[in-house]
């Protein structure tokens, strides 16, 4: 597949978020302007994924995905979601947001409970053959462990939060770590992109959250400023970061991205 007919993609944000209410149209106008030619809508629940899907139809640059936030302990929620996927498989790009969330949920059976849900979206993912998009706050090596130990193929870890050697079994394994624009105030994140190699990276906002600044909007144009950041990280130039970003791309989500 040739690559370089695509463009940057944002492969993680929530703009059916009411955030973006009063100026939605304006802000993917300036993603547009910023070179970004795809962005990956997540959703965190059922109305979410009816909402990026609906949106997607008024704003190409929108490629939906649908999931059940990891804080959704509800088994009854995630068969629903389960059968939306599947009915509205041709229209979805991932299964995302999903996966465990150990910073919020602490206890024994709150997390045993996550990990089935989330076992189900990774069985549906080989089952559909759907990218997954996951969420693994505080429980980074938790969930590499799970879809390793679950054969999952496609996957993005965003906004990974572990430790960098911690990544490491995932890189070996062909998954993608995707690096929002918080990068530039998180040593943390700033490890992670000096220890991964370019081919396992791939870049995301996390719209509205996760900017340069906490307090203040985050939104896709801001995918440049990463595109820098890991520039300077890796001391390789920024053109190399956009070549490699929009390959390992197409190589996830592959032409359910467009041309």
């Amino acid at each position: 597949m040739n690559g370089a007919r695509y463009r940057l993609v944002d492969t993680h944000a929530h703009l059916c978020a009411e955030d973006f209410d009063d100026d939605r149209e304006a802000v993917l106008e300036r993603a547009g302007r910023a070179g970004i030619a795809a962005v990956v809508a997540v959703g965190e629940n059922l109305a979410d994924a009816r909402r990026n899907i609906d949106l997607a139809t008024r704003h190409a640059i929108l490629k939906p995905a649908a999931g059940l936030y990891p804080t959704v302990l509800d088994l009854d929620q995630a068969d629903a979601m389960v059968a939306f996927i599947r009915e509205h498989v041709s229209q979805l790009v991932a299964i995302g947001e999903v996966g465990l969330d150990y910073w919020v949920v602490k206890d024994t059976a709150g997390k045993a409970l996550q990990r089935e849900i989330f076992r189900r979206f990774v069985a549906l993912s080989g089952e559909l053959d759907l990218p997954l998009n996951v969420h693994s706050r505080s429980a980074g090596r938790h969930a590499i462990a799970l879809l390793l130990e679950s054969g999952a193929r496609r996957v993005q870890l965003h906004a990974f939060d572990g430790k960098a050697g911690a990544a490491l079994p995932a890189v070996d394994a062909g998954y993608y770590f995707s690096i929002p624009p918080s990068v530039i105030r998180s040593r943390q994140k700033q490890k992670l992109v000096r220890l991964l190699p370019l081919s396992s990276l791939l870049v995301e906002t996390d719209s509205p959250v996760l900017g340069v600044d906490p307090l203040v909007r985050n939104e896709p144009a801001n995918l440049l400023v990463v595109i820098d950041a890991i520039a300077q990280i890796k001391a390789v130039p920024a053109e190399a970061v956009i070549e490699a970003v929009v390959e390992n791309s197409v190589r996830l989500y592959g032409d359910r991205l467009g041309g």
